[in-house]
């Protein structure tokens, strides 16, 4: 379907009359992932599915890079393991789904019910901290077994009231990256690490501009000395944690017993990290670019780079067509872009030209070409791109398109980030008082660069009576020293105050 010819867009409602709504509507219109029959999940399509491969495969192969090595642990934790880190249960406990029977048998009424009580029930994973724990305290002996560097892919399970595709669903996919080291200094700089892989990943493929900070101690993650993360601002000005990196100290070490044997004698407790990202991030990527048209993907992570349409007005033409589109396809799948060959679908429905072109506008594929009886007779390609409007398309032959292809594609993959930092500066602004701050979230807001003096009873208040949360304590904020806006007491550095996901 085309257009929709009374508001002129694709997806209804906008961003402006229905953000929350336009974004499932995004969600629908691309065919990413829909409902599932269990309360709270999702089912994720095959190009929902494609784009979390595309961000698995390069975070993978950078996780490698640093040293760590892949391997898997159980869905179920035992219930006693997660009582052994008490503000680690205290932080999961709502969230948890509990595993209390083995069996299924028929009840008096002849329907199934859970028949046989486990000794020991199980949580299925949160996080995998304390498992993982208990492994590293036999696999961790002697000074010479650190560091140990190791990343799982899973799902995890938390018990949401509130879910909205990708962003928080009962089930998600995430990687979870678990290390043990011989010194403080050592961890803390693997966290640090990991988060700049994560700040990387965000810009320079997902082309979304992020601020890597420090959670403050209310919002850290349970059982972590320190929380560091990247935050991104979504369209609708409201931040969203992207990737989350956490200096565990000994805290775990000494709950689970991991313990080492320096090089001089010495029995030592190891210093941990952990760190994750989420299929949160396919969320953040819809937010961060798409418009009222619907889905819009940068090029390094979409599923498909290129969609030729046949355009075919008459029977007898078919064939010439056709075979004219899969020699280009050919010829594309020929040239390497980045750190793969270029993908390209050919989309021989017998639908009108318009149709189909729509619904792969809808989908975000970064490039499309219409090809028609023109364009096999003068052996060209007709263009349109993604981050421009539908209308704007052009003649190219199709040497000239094969020779540019790639330019084009890193000029919209740059396109897209230049549109997000400039979104994300227009919309940040430092705040001086108390009442400027209040008017500014209470109408539209962003980010707001405000001094704070660290107190947790200012940030209950500012929750409980604008829904504003302290996002991060950035890590390049140049300001320097001030008052707090709220108490006028001292501040060391402004934080970023923003409504958020």
């Amino acid at each position: 379907m085309q257009a929709n010819k009374t508001n002129k867009t694709a997806i209804s409602p906008t961003r402006e009359q229905n953000y929350p709504e336009w974004y499932q509507q995004v969600i629908k219109a691309a065919d990413l992932a829909e409902v599932s029959p269990v309360r709270g999940c999702m089912i994720i399509k095959p190009w929902g599915w494609a784009i979390w491969e595309n961000m698995q495969r390069v975070l993978d192969e950078q996780f490698k890079a640093t040293g760590h090595k892949n391997l898997y642990f159980p869905l179920m934790i035992p219930m006693s393991f997660m009582q052994k880190e008490a503000e680690h249960i205290e932080g999961f406990a709502k969230e948890c789904a509990v595993v209390t029977h083995h069996r299924l048998a028929k009840g008096e009424d002849g329907k199934l019910e859970p028949a046989s009580p486990l000794e020991e029930p199980y949580i299925l994973r949160p996080t995998s901290e304390t498992i993982i724990g208990d492994a590293f305290s036999r696999w961790v002996q002697s000074y010479r077994d650190l560091p140990l560097l190791v990343n799982q892919w899973a799902n995890v399970v938390r018990w949401e009231m509130r879910t909205r595709m990708f962003l928080r669903t009962t089930e998600f996919l995430w990687q979870e990256g678990h290390t043990a080291h011989a010194t403080a200094e050592e961890a803390m700089q693997e966290s640090l690490l990991m988060l700049d892989v994560y700040a990387r990943f965000a810009e320079e493929y997902m082309a979304m501009p992020v601020i890597k900070g420090e959670k403050s101690e209310s919002e850290r993650f349970p059982g972590a000395v320190n929380t560091y993360c990247i935050e991104a601002m979504m369209q609708d000005r409201k931040a969203l944690q992207a990737g989350t990196s956490h200096f565990l100290g000994q805290h775990f070490s000494r709950g689970f017993n991991i313990k080492y044997l320096s090089a001089e004698g010495r029995e030592e407790f190891a210093w941990t990290t952990s760190w994750g990202v989420s299929t949160r991030l396919i969320g953040g990527l819809i937010m961060a670019h798409s418009d009222d048209n619907g889905l819009m993907l940068p090029p390094k992570l979409a599923p498909a780079h290129i969609v030729i349409l046949p355009i075919i007005h008459k029977e007898e033409d078919r064939a010439a067509i056709l075979a004219y589109c899969q020699q280009l396809a050919n010829e594309i799948r020929k040239i390497h872009y980045h750190d793969r060959r270029l993908i390209v679908e050919i989309d021989n429905r017998e639908l009108p030209g318009g149709e189909k072109g729509w619904s792969w506008v809808k989908k975000g594929i970064p490039i499309r070409l219409e090809i028609g009886n023109k364009e096999c007779a003068s052996n060209s390609v007709f263009m349109g791109r993604r981050d421009r409007e539908y209308k704007d398309r052009k003649t190219l032959s199709q040497q000239e398109f094969l020779h540019i292809i790639k330019a084009e594609l890193d000029d919209i993959q740059a396109h897209l980030l230049l549109r997000a930092q400039e979104f994300r500066s227009r919309n940040t602004a430092t705040i001086n008082s108390q009442k400027d701050f209040h008017d500014y979230f209470e109408n539209d807001g962003g980010f707001a660069l405000a001094h704070w003096n660290g107190s947790a009873e200012v940030e209950a208040k500012l929750k409980q009576d604008l829904g504003v949360t302290i996002r991060c304590i950035p890590f390049d904020d140049q300001s320097g020293s001030g008052k707090c806006i709220f108490t006028g007491e001292p501040s060391k550095q402004r934080v970023i105050f923003a409504k958020a996901y």
